[in-house]
């Protein structure tokens, strides 16, 4: 294996990683440990870096993953694309169901709950497509 494969494995494992430290224990955590106006301001502030952080690795990745496979290259461009679509397009749509439910507002929590809901079915597929790139550039090519 070159060594930008393995650096490629590296960014992607780090990506992973921090998906999966935040979905498993910090979402639950913080609504454990605080009181959910506070976890909102929370995670208000910690969302726009985690898809920042996700965008930049992922970039990385696509860099590395091109010296390797272009079908890895592109699969970690599209992660990186999704994570700028989520924090600049769905996230303040987001935001705002929750503000409007918070409000009282007819229909609101119904379209927070599916916005939410669209975030982490993309962020469950970018994770399943950088396990598919990694697998890709093992017994791929």
């Amino acid at each position: 294996m070159s060594n930008a494969s393995m650096i490629f494995v590296v960014m992607v494992g780090a990506l992973l990683g921090s998906m999966l430290f935040f979905a498993i224990t910090v979402a639950p955590t913080v609504f454990r440990a605080l009181p959910a106006e506070q976890a909102g301001r929370f995670l208000r502030a910690f969302f726009p870096r985690y898809y920042s952080w996700g965008f930049v690795l992922a970039l990385i990745a696509a860099g590395l993953g091109a010296l390797s496979n272009p079908l890895v290259a592109l699969a970690c461009l599209l992660v990186a694309a999704l994570f700028i679509v989520v924090r600049q397009a769905l996230m303040p749509r987001i935001n705002h169901a929750r503000d409007d439910e918070i409000r009282g507002l007819p229909g609101a929590s119904k379209r927070f709950k599916a916005l939410h809901l669209w975030s982490v079915v993309i962020n469950g597929f970018q994770m399943v497509v950088l396990f598919v790139a990694v697998g890709v550039l093992f017994w791929g090519g």
